[in-house]
């Protein structure tokens, strides 16, 4: 049986995504899709997201980070399909940059 094909998103969410929970709701969604890898607050009030795990986990990813939770805005999610670091083993909340 042939290995799944990795690969990495990487995402930045505007809108009213801080102070919303949005963080913790990307972290559980990525959890419940097996992907690795984080989420951090950006000063700019944006948050960033990369996401290493299948091709499919991580649309169901995108999919998450356009909606948001109940309390969020999303205005729009740039995306950027990236080449996996494999360095993750699991999906963490990161520090603000």
């Amino acid at each position: 049986m042939a290995a799944e094909t990795i690969c990495a998103l990487h995402a930045i969410v505007d809108g009213r995504v801080q102070g919303v929970g949005f963080r913790m709701y990307v972290r559980r969604a990525a959890d419940a899709l097996g992907l690795t890898g984080w989420v951090r607050n950006k000063f700019d009030g944006r948050v960033e997201v990369w996401a290493e795990g299948s091709m499919e986990n991580n649309l169901l990813l995108l999919d998450a980070l356009r909606k948001g939770p109940p309390s969020s805005f999303v205005q729009n999610v740039e995306t950027f399909w990236e080449i996996p670091r494999r360095e993750f083993s699991h999906f963490s909340v990161q520090s603000t940059e």
